[in-house]
């Protein structure tokens, strides 16, 4: 429903605004009557307006013990009590009109830091646009049910769950993500609601209800989250907290009135502990960190899972789909005949257009990723479990197995390729035209470039042990772990195993579980605090876990223990101080340097200052996030432009496998081509790396020559790339000699190397602070660098 002040109209106060206002106006009409001369009047008022304090003050004590607390309400109802009996009226008014001026913020501040959970539901979408027989119909949201064809127009909100129709889509998911960076979605690929319309109209067929669709579960989510806001330990701590503060007051109270036999002092002692910051603060900070959380994608259930979270220190990841993207992959091309590597990944990517299979998904996935240009497949066969043939242009193209690939070709010819596979843990896709062997497509499931970064980061803040809970063979789950720095690897685990890791991990400590599947459900809602990657997992992950990723980047549960951790300092911070100040204010009250009236004054500003200071967790103070315009659009510009470069890669690798003792004048021309490459698109992309994207990510770890590393391997690479111009500039094309060709292999797979290492660094090392979605490139930059032959 939208709010009040998107109609054009002013929200209605709340009810401790209005007693702010009345006790306002009543204090001020009495100083008014006071300085005419009219002091019976004065007192009057004065005395009516703390009278009117008692209620709310006597309702405050009420609720706490009707919830079994004992809250420091005692303390403001004892002095309004004591200022009418001491006939302190102004001290009186200005307690009532403090009490009204706490509330009022504290409820103020609520509703500021609650902006994010309450504009999940301001912008849900009320009515569709639904393709029917008599045309384009507005529909109620509630009628959509899976199937119908709807129109999503510039600017709208996606209603439902569903996939795209129409020949391409745009859409912003920085309400589902954070992420502020459009991305585009090819025919087929599923559009979440919750996403905003970026580009022209498209036509998508809706996979769900309103009620089942993401943006619903996201509604229930933020719900959740704020109706526990305010019943986390800390708050409960503070409650404790309230409890020796209110012994404290009595005693000070009691000593400062048989001391001086004075009550103006013992109630001025009253005065300044009233309202302790306790009762304000701990909520407010609370609720603005479960915000912040959510304005970067986390939604985190209740200020109990923040503190919680806060506390971690034993970490537990699934493997697929967690800590690896959880879909196959392209990671090598290796090629065998006359075609380049991005021309056998064409022809096997054109055929597979045609066939559902999921590793033929990822060959068409990587083949429109790199740009390349599809071509319609005719007279297609596919055998399940054998693989696909037919017709690509004029050559007859075979993808699968390789003995479906290609039956005739010689004995072994798959071997060396089914042997690196193995040692890689790859899957092997064979490819042959017109039924020669071309070579074959390595897929994995690769590690998530931002899952290195994130295990460090959390051990710096505080987790001591890493475990990797995987249904996974344990040879699997060993070599990722490995990449990783896991500390434990427990493969082929069920779900009831994870639940037994997870309850005996907790003896290390308090266990923090990230997964995503359904297996991991009963693991999430075992761990003290459950973490589900929502962005691509389970609903039932989801729907157990104590927190949701709505994003698919492990990172951000990094950014989640940041904030939970920062939250409880903050929280902690505003109630100590405020106990503080307001011990030191008692005691110059009792000594009778502090009167009731300038006191209750005081503790105003200490009231104002602990809830102002609990606000601070709504903030960001990481670098990154105030990282300017112009820096990131070079951050994606470069980014986009070393995904461009990666195939090449491949190519690298295919040239120097092509390079036989005597290779024919084609497999010099391909060095050639490969070397013009480096030349006129690698070194320039790593030029500008060096000079315009490194000093930003200097800035953004805050460490000056952070990247001199880097910068080292730059030199190499530009140091090789020359020294091949040159041995290529000294050979006779034409008739190269062993030692020639065994030089240029060397130096080929010697690049090949060091840039896939260099490649993978970058990505996972810097590439990771920028804000891009994991696994997409923005949609003016895709495609920047032309793709060669």
């Amino acid at each position: 429903m939208p709010s009040a002040e998107a109609d054009g109209h002013r929200a209605p106060r709340s009810i401790s605004e209005r007693a702010l206002l009345v006790a306002g106006a009543a204090t001020a009409s009495g100083i008014v009557a006071w300085l005419v001369g009219a002091r019976q009047v004065a007192d009057v008022v004065w005395a009516s307006t703390t009278l009117v304090g008692v209620g709310p003050a006597a309702w405050w004590i009420w609720s706490s013990v009707r919830r079994r607390r004992l809250g420091v309400d005692v303390i403001a109802l004892a002095a309004l009590l004591g200022t009418f009996l001491t006939r302190e009226f102004l001290a009186g008014a200005v307690i009532s009109l403090m009490l009204a001026t706490g509330r009022a913020l504290e409820d103020r501040a609520t509703r500021r830091a609650r902006r994010e959970l309450r504009a999940l539901r301001d912008r849900s979408p009320r009515h569709v646009h639904r393709v029917e027989a008599a045309g384009l119909i507005s529909r109620e949201l509630a009628d959509v049910v899976p199937g119908d064809l709807l129109v999503v127009q510039i600017g709208e909100v996606i209603p439902v769950d569903g996939r795209v129709e129409s020949t391409a889509a745009v859409i912003d998911e920085s309400a589902l993500t954070g992420e502020h960076v459009p991305v585009e979605l090819a025919t087929g690929d599923p559009a979440r609601s919750g996403a905003t319309n970026a580009g022209a109209p498209f036509r998508m067929r809706a996979t769900a209800t309103a009620a089942d669709s993401t943006y619903a579960g996201i509604v229930r989510l933020a719900e959740a989250a704020e109706a526990d806001a305010a019943n986390a330990a800390f708050v409960r701590l503070a409650d404790r907290y309230a409890g020796l503060f209110l012994l404290a007051a009595a005693v000070a109270t009691i000593a400062a009135w048989v001391l001086s036999g004075d009550a103006t002092r013992a109630v001025a002692v009253l005065v300044v502990a009233t309202p302790c910051p306790l009762v304000l603060a701990a909520p407010v900070a609370i609720t603005s960190g479960i915000s912040r959380a959510a304005s970067r994608g986390v939604i985190v259930k209740g200020g109990t899972v923040l503190e919680q979270l806060a506390r971690s220190k034993v970490l537990l990841l699934d493997k697929t789909g967690t800590l690896t993207l959880g879909r196959p992959s392209v990671v090598d091309i290796v090629t065998t005949g006359p075609w380049p590597a991005s021309e056998l990944l064409r022809y096997a990517a054109s055929l597979d257009q045609m066939s559902s299979h999921v590793l033929a998904t990822a060959l068409v996935r990587t083949a429109r990723d790199r740009g390349l240009s599809l071509q319609q497949p005719d007279l297609v066969e596919e055998v399940p479990g054998a693989g696909t043939r037919g017709r690509v242009g004029d050559h007859f193209v075979a993808v699968g197995k390789a003995a479906w690939a290609a039956a005739n070709a010689a004995p072994g010819w798959a071997s060396a390729i089914r042997r690196r596979a193995q040692l890689d843990g790859a899957l092997t896709v064979f490819v042959a035209i017109d039924g020669q062997p071309a070579g074959a497509v390595l897929l994995d499931d690769p590690v998530r470039p931002d899952a290195s970064r994130t295990i460090r980061t959390l051990r710096q803040h505080g987790i001591t042990r890493a475990v990797m809970v995987s249904g996974d063979r344990s040879s699997t789950a060993e070599s990722v772990a490995v990449l990783l720095g896991i500390d434990v690897v427990r493969g082929e685990c069920s779900p009831a195993d994870k639940v037994d890791i997870v309850r005996n991990e907790r003896a290390h400590g308090p266990t923090l579980m990230i997964g995503d599947g359904v297996n991991d459900a009963a693991a999430l809602a075992e761990a003290d605090v459950g973490v589900a990657i929502g962005g691509t997992g389970s609903v039932a992950s989801a729907e157990t876990a104590d927190a949701v990723l709505m994003t698919d980047r492990l990172d951000r549960v990094a950014d989640a223990m940041h904030i939970a951790q920062r939250t409880m300092r903050i929280a902690r911070q505003s109630v100590l101080v405020g106990i503080g100040l307001s011990l030191v204010a008692m005691g110059i009250a009792g000594v009778g340097l502090l009167p009731p009236v300038v006191g209750a004054l005081a503790q105003e500003g200490i009231d104002a200052a602990a809830i102002l200071n609990a606000l601070r967790a709504r903030f960001s103070t990481r670098r990154r996030d105030a990282m300017s315009p112009a820096d990131a659009d070079l951050a994606r510009r470069i980014i986009a432009d070393h995904a461009a470069l990666r195939p090449r890669l491949d190519d690298l690798r295919a040239t120097a496998d092509a390079l036989s003792a005597r290779p024919d004048p084609g497999a010099m021309a391909r060095v050639r081509r490969v070397q013009g490459i480096l030349i006129e698109q690698l070194l320039p992309h790593e030029l500008s790396e060096g000079r315009e994207l490194y000093p930003i990510v200097e800035r953004i770890l805050g460490i000056e020559g952070a990247t001199a590393t880097m910068g080292r391997a730059h030199a190499e690479i530009e140091r090789l790339v020359r020294r091949l111009g040159r041995l290529l500039d000294s050979i006779d094309p034409e008739h190269p000699d062993e030692g020639d060709v065994g030089d240029l292999r060397q130096l080929l797979y010697g690049l090949h190397a060091i840039l896939t290492l260099h490649f993978a660094q970058e990505e996972e090392e810097y590439f990771t602070l920028f804000d891009l979605p994991a696994g997409s490139q923005p949609v003016e930059e895709v495609g920047q660098l032309e793709a060669s032959p």
